[in-house]
């Protein structure tokens, strides 16, 4: 049994409640269908009338939002004073969690508007952010506005591509492999010219 089969078949038995426990429990990182498809698929189930647009739309953007708060409080309330005590056998100095929460402050707040895109990153970023304080305030302009755009996205292949979604999504999944893949290389690249420069 494939994953898609899989997925049908939870839409079949618990309907509309695969998106508001499903879609937490996949930024939770736990090991169930990964969000992507399971969204994809949504559409595709709204496109053939199966599932209802709006109630399905709202499911999975209640259940993704849901995933991202709960992981965040996780984080908050539980990250970083488990950092805070036991950081050192990781060699996480607490002064190194505040370089890093002053890199986020400069860089970060746009990257939420992306990261939700990215295989890995989606998992933990909710973590993240709670480890490092981030204002709620914060969390809901830029981490809720980069889900919902995620949720968009995804649903979006599925009910505009149709019968087509599996080809259009294994393509968009691939390119952003590529582009990540890309980006991975011009980034060690300028480090290690960073690093060269520093050694000179």
């Amino acid at each position: 049994m494939n994953m898609m089969e899989v997925v049908e078949r939870l839409f079949e038995q618990y309907g509309y409640l695969v998106l508001l426990i499903g879609l937490p429990l996949d930024f939770i990182a736990l090991p169930i269908p990964p969000g992507n498809s399971t969204l994809t698929f949504t559409g595709y189930l709204s496109y053939k009338g199966i599932l209802d647009v709006i109630p399905a739309f709202s499911m999975a953007l209640a259940g993704s939002i849901g995933g991202v708060t709960f992981t965040y409080c996780i984080g908050y309330k539980l990250g970083a004073p488990l950092l805070e005590r036991y950081g050192r056998w990781l060699f996480l100095k607490p002064s190194s969690m505040e370089k890093v929460r002053d890199y986020y402050k400069k860089n970060g707040n746009k990257l939420l508007l992306i990261s939700f895109f990215i295989p890995g990153i989606r998992q933990f970023i909710g973590y993240f952010i709670g480890i490092i304080r981030l204002p709620f305030r914060t969390v809901v302009i830029y981490a809720y506005t980069g889900t919902c755009l995620w949720v968009i996205a995804y649903f979006a292949i599925g009910y505009l591509f149709g019968d087509q979604w599996n080809h259009i999504f294994d393509l968009v999944e691939k390119y952003i492999k590529i582009i990540l893949i890309g980006s991975g290389c011009v980034l060690s690249g300028y480090l290690i010219m960073k690093w060269l420069r520093r050694c000179k």
